[in-house]
């Protein structure tokens, strides 16, 4: 089956995730409200500033249809600040910052640093034959999982030595989160990870059977 897939569109890295997912053959819908939300398989949640999409969700009434969906089971996929609305924890978040949450683990937010501090690097990812090519913007990393969580990726030996082997993805059940961007660039190897999650965790929609006062 071809899932449809969302991209949470209120700020961020929409197009890119859009044509990522495009490139894989998936319906890719933008998101924005919560009869949009509604129709989806599953929802990527793009980088970009975790604090304005948080306040946007709220202010577009989605914040409690987000929470719910995840509760519900719906596949997910949030990247850079997307991760941080996954996460149930947050570290140096800002005075009342908001998460839709889903994800047992503890981030640090703009934890590599400014965005002067930005830097890309090759990352193994579980699942994956060859390396990413990670883009760290700003990005969190993972302080703490839970007993639940898969840890997919860690930062190579190659970074700065406050950040090596810290933990940069991650997967539990039906929801995936990354620090770095893979919908920069060309390789949507990791958007394939989460096609395939979706592919699984998508309920088939039952054949009509008629009954035997029909037949």
């Amino acid at each position: 089956m071809t899932p449809t897939i969302g991209v949470l569109a209120l700020q961020g890295d929409v197009r890119e995730h859009v044509a990522a997912l495009a490139r894989l053959g998936v319906v890719a819908n933008a998101v924005r409200r919560p009869e949009e939300l509604a129709v989806v398989d599953g929802l990527v949640l793009p980088g970009g500033e975790s604090t304005t999409m948080a306040k946007l969700a709220r202010t577009f009434d989605l914040i409690e249809p987000l929470r719910q969906r995840i509760k519900d089971g719906m596949p997910a996929l949030g990247t850079c600040a997307g991760m941080i609305l996954l996460a149930d924890r947050i570290e140096d978040g800002v005075v009342g910052q908001e998460s839709i949450g889903g994800l047992d683990i503890t981030v640090r937010r703009n934890a590599f640093g400014r965005q002067v501090d930005s830097f890309e690097g090759d990352v193994d990812v579980v699942g994956l034959d060859t390396p990413v090519h990670g883009i760290f913007i700003r990005a969190p990393w993972v302080e703490s999982v839970g007993g639940g969580v898969e840890v997919l990726a860690r930062v190579g030996s190659d970074a700065e030595p406050a950040a090596v082997g810290r933990i940069v993805a991650v997967r539990q059940g039906p929801l995936m989160a990354t620090s770095f961007h893979p919908e920069v660039g060309d390789d949507a190897r990791v958007h394939g990870l989460f096609v395939d999650l979706v592919r699984q965790h998508v309920r088939p929609v039952p054949t009509h059977r008629p009954s035997a006062a029909q037949a």
